[in-house]
């Protein structure tokens, strides 16, 4: 384990870094308009207090190209409602595709059953003028709902783009999901048309999904065309339902030039794609976000926040399921080169990522705390085994950042790149807090809050605080915020998930401190809050200081509120190999915690479990055990459709209908 004290300063931007950043462009642009800013707080205080002017900027900078202008940028600034730039018409795909030209690439694609290939701007772009072409011949119009099964393959992002030029939404998960959980996110969408495959490989296995495909059109009635790739079973001229056609098919016809083709022009809050909450207990919210919102926030976020330049390779692993696909395949609006990977990030060899790194050039390499975790125990050192002549800049994102993490990075990977954590969510489809490059890294620390997003930390009765642990919320709107849910005519679901706390003011649900220099923590679900003696403790805060007991291979902690104002708090741990939770393992790990934190920290019973909960994207499942916990009937409590391993609850299952005094731990046959 690296000792490193959080807040300990770890990288500082060279002059040569500066002087290159896409910040330092756009401060010299404004200083061009008249407006002068010596530090990133100034500018990013500028950027909240006035939304129209900093909104207005980036659409200029940008050059944000519409078929008609906007009126003014903010129509309504209230929140839920806000209206940006308020008669604009324009389409997402029409700026994604407005760099396209001969001779350079446009995506980069590696799975496990196939080696590394690019696809160019020329093959992209006729690509999806044939295949929107050929949709709009069978009947896609502008507001049809298409949903995509399928893995993070360039098919998708083609998919995705012509679905989105005709001004139909797109929606996706990836074949890993299974049939409950699909049927659970598309059927509230009644989507007319499907992109699906007939399976995926995985850690070098071959899963067939032929069946499960079966069972989900059979309940998504709506459909009246599917249209089918043959992944792994290339040779069977079996389809999945009497509407499919083949991806062949579907692409068949002659070329249509770009100058010819026709984007749907739409309104600035025009529904783009649907992305879905983790549904763990219930059914998934549907999260709409509008083609302007996107558009203009991911130009802003990749090239200013994230400092990627046109020509640039960027790398995150994610699947179609997960908000950073859309974000990923969203680099295309600036010309930068997204690397897709399919396949398992630890097969065949756990560095196997950081191979396709060097093998692609990227600039930009994005990966979650838990895999920094398996490299660091597997003793796999990057520096040592690649070149990286490309790799710049790394971002940690997913789940709470620590500061031994970060210094990892700059041990193992090189201290010249530019490590940066941030946090954001399904919910914007963006960063709210992340990397600033003109800007010092400090230890376990994001480094600030973007620009454009008016993030402070909320105590309970409103008031904002600094240096203390509080509710993460915006108090002013940003343009890719949901312009609602699928199926709530009324908004009631939306208001309630958002503006149920602090009426008018954005609640995230994230745990959240700012320090006086403006950088943040984002410490773990705040409905997952461990509240001892009135002090509100951060799970992350938990699991941290776990990272110091070698023998904790994971964890999960929960806080139970009894009657008469007594608490609970068990921590449940999954050990490492064949270690055995010994008394003597139980007091190590308290007095690492009251040594860390304090006292409060403490649990009250520890107990040694199989498995820890995980949602399909990798979020430990606090809330739904809690609920479970305190008496929840467990299909009310979580959706096993949204978990990666629903057979992780049975312990808790069976701790909660044997014991009911909870003053006295787990059965003895549990513990």
């Amino acid at each position: 384990m690296i000792s490193v004290k959080e807040g300990e300063l770890l990288w500082t931007p060279s002059p040569e870094r500066l002087s290159s950043a896409n910040l330092t462009a756009y401060l010299a642009w404004l200083e061009g308009k008249g407006r002068h800013f010596d530090s990133y707080k100034n500018l990013w205080e500028w950027s909240v207090n006035d939304l129209e002017g900093f909104w207005g900027s980036i659409w200029e900078y940008f050059d944000v190209k519409t078929s008609k202008p906007y009126e003014r940028v903010l129509g309504r600034r209230e929140m839920p409602g806000a209206q940006w730039f308020p008669g604009s018409m324009l389409n997402y795909a029409e700026h994604a595709l407005r760099h396209e030209r001969p001779g350079v690439d446009a995506l980069v694609y590696l799975s496990e059953r196939h080696a590394l290939k690019t696809v160019s701007w020329t093959e992209l772009g006729a690509k999806v003028r044939r295949l929107a072409t050929n949709l709009r011949e069978m009947g896609l119009q502008r507001g049809d709902r298409v949903v995509a099964y399928l893995p993070n393959t360039p098919e998708a992002a083609i998919a995705m783009l012509a679905t989105t030029s005709l001004g139909a939404i797109w929606s996706s998960c990836g074949p890993d999901f299974g049939p409950r959980g699909v049927v659970d996110r598309f059927a509230q969408l009644e989507p007319k048309f499907m992109f699906c495959v007939d399976g995926y490989q995985y850690g070098g296995k071959i899963y067939d999904r032929r069946g499960e495909l079966k069972t989900i059109l059979s309940e998504l009635p709506t459909l009246e065309k599917v249209v089918f790739l043959r992944h792994i079973a290339p040779d069977d001229s079996t389809v999945p339902s009497p509407c499919a056609i083949s991806w062949d098919e579907a692409l068949a016809g002659a070329e249509v030039p770009a100058a010819s083709f026709v984007y749907e022009q739409v309104p600035f809050a025009h529904p783009l794609w649907i992305l879905f909450s983790s549904g763990t207990t219930g059914l998934p919210k549907a999260i709409i976000h509008c083609h302007g919102g996107m558009v203009v926030e991911q130009l802003k976020a990749i090239t200013l926040q994230m400092d990627m330049h046109a020509r640039q390779r960027m790398f995150f692993y994610t699947t179609t399921g997960w908000m950073m696909w859309n974000f990923l395949v969203s680099a295309l609006l600036v010309d930068v080169v997204p690397v897709l990977y399919d396949g398992n990030p630890a097969y065949p060899e756990p560095d196997v990522l950081w191979r396709m790194a060097d093998e692609t050039g990227a600039s930009y390499f994005g990966a979650s705390p838990t895999y920094i975790n398996i490299l660091e125990k597997a003793g796999i050192v990057p520096r040592e085994r690649y070149a990286l002549k490309s790799l710049r800049s790394l971002v940690l994102a997913g789940s709470p950042v620590t500061a031994e993490c970060m210094a990892w990075v700059y041990k193992n990977v090189g201290e010249h790149i530019w490590a940066s954590s941030g946090s954001g969510g399904t919910d914007v489809c963006t960063g709210m807090v992340g990397g600033a490059v003109t800007q010092p890294v400090y230890a376990g620390e994001i480094q600030a809050r973007q620009l454009g997003v008016a993030a402070h930390a909320f105590d309970e009765q409103g008031n904002e605080i600094i240096g203390e642990v509080g509710e993460l919320v915006l108090t002013q709107p940003m343009p890719s915020m949901p312009v609602g849910f699928w199926n709530d005519p009324d908004g009631s679901r939306y208001l309630s998930s958002y503006f149920d706390q602090y009426p008018g003011v954005w609640r995230h649900g994230d745990f959240f401190r700012v320090n006086e220099r403006g950088g943040c923590f984002v410490l773990g679900r705040s409905d997952a809050t461990l509240n001892r003696f009135g002090i509100r403790i951060g799970t992350a805060e938990v699991y941290r200081s776990l990272l110091n007991v070698p023998e904790v291979e994971d964890a999960l902690i929960v806080n139970l509120d009894l009657p008469g104002g007594h608490f609970f708090m068990p921590l449940f741990v999954k050990l490492r190999g064949e270690h055995l939770m010994t008394e003597s393992l139980q007091d190590r790990i308290r007095a690492q915690m009251r040594k860390d934190y304090s006292p409060r920290h403490v649990p009250d019973k520890i107990f040694t479990v199989p498995a820890i909960p995980y949602t399909l994207t990798g979020k430990k499942m606090e809330v739904p055990v809690r609920r479970i916990l305190m008496g929840m009937a467990p299909e009310k409590a979580a959706n096993g459709a949204a978990m990666a391993n629903v057979e992780s609850l049975a312990f808790y299952i069976n701790y909660a209908r044997t014991q009911n005094d909870y003053s006295l731990g787990a059965p003895t046959a549990s513990a």
